[in-house]
């Protein structure tokens, strides 16, 4: 009886455990979610042209002594190439996930192609990469800007098995996503002319009455193109909803519920607090 106690208090107390087998690297601050770059060092891959999309750049965590990670393939703009995106490869990769930034086939590509062409570099991610066995397949994303936000917003259609979804400044003719089953946050920007939210993030968001979470920043006294150059306040919510839909990894929730008020930065937020 006494060895029996003994185990008892020698053992670690459940409380210690992680609330999710995916959480990867150290638990989060502020100052961390908003650094340049995060705890994970990282190495890239360039993709030439294969079958589905015109190619791109990974950036992945050089370590796996964690595990495998998540993975998120982001897409540029309507005319636009992977360098639009490319500062969120880095940003996004050193936080813990594998990132492709795409080049689109034709920069002509209309969203939904665009959203076809963010599943394909997954599954090439997932399938044939140099990078395949340090991806959790089962844990994958999508984002992209103007025409490839509005194709990430396809992309969660097409495939309802996504875990998280960031459209940037998103753009597209539909504008009722009723059927999106995946955890999407909305990335709009209040002075938006090309894209302007009234027409576009705005009824995206409320129109996603099945996502079974979902929010809505918009970005404040910003434009367009806000989105394509570093972003302390679009990298923080990223890397947040990332973190907390891809990994499950609850520690994020601190900056995402409840709901961050209006500030110099955000015009405002909507979110679906508690998350679920």
């Amino acid at each position: 009886m006494a060895l029996l106690a003994a185990s008892a208090v020698a053992a670690p107390p459940a409380a210690l455990a992680a609330a999710s087998p995916y959480e990867r690297g150290p638990a989060p601050t502020t100052a961390s979610v908003e650094a340049a770059r995060g705890p994970f060092a990282t190495a890239t891959a360039t993709v030439s042209s294969v079958s589905g999309f015109g190619g791109g750049t990974v950036y992945y965590p050089t370590s796996t002594a964690e595990g495998t990670f998540g993975a998120v393939a982001i897409s540029p703009g309507f005319t636009a190439t992977q360098s639009s995106v490319a500062w969120l490869g880095p940003r996004l990769a050193s936080q813990g996930f594998v990132v492709i930034t795409i080049n689109t086939l034709s920069t002509l590509d209309q969203p939904d192609s665009r959203g076809a062409q963010l599943l394909a570099a997954l599954d090439y991610l997932t399938t044939s990469s140099s990078v395949r066995t340090r991806i959790d397949a089962s844990r994958l994303g999508v984002m992209g800007h103007s025409m490839g936000g509005g194709g990430s917003l396809r992309a969660t259609v097409s495939r309802p098995s996504l875990q998280a979804a960031i459209p940037l400044a998103p753009w597209h003719t539909t504008k009722n996503w009723s059927s999106t089953r995946v955890p999407t946050m909305i990335i709009g920007a209040e002075s938006d002319s090309t894209a302007p939210v009234s027409s576009h993030s705005e009824p995206f968001y409320t129109s996603m009455t099945s996502a079974p979470d979902k929010a809505y920043l918009e970005l404040n006294n910003a434009g367009h193109s806000a989105p394509t150059s570093a972003n302390t306040t679009v990298a923080k919510y990223s890397i947040s909803w990332l973190k907390r839909f891809i990994d499950n990894d609850t520690r994020y929730d601190q900056f995402l519920c409840p709901a961050p008020s209006p500030s110099s930065l955000i015009e405002e937020y909507r979110a679906t607090c508690p998350h679920s």
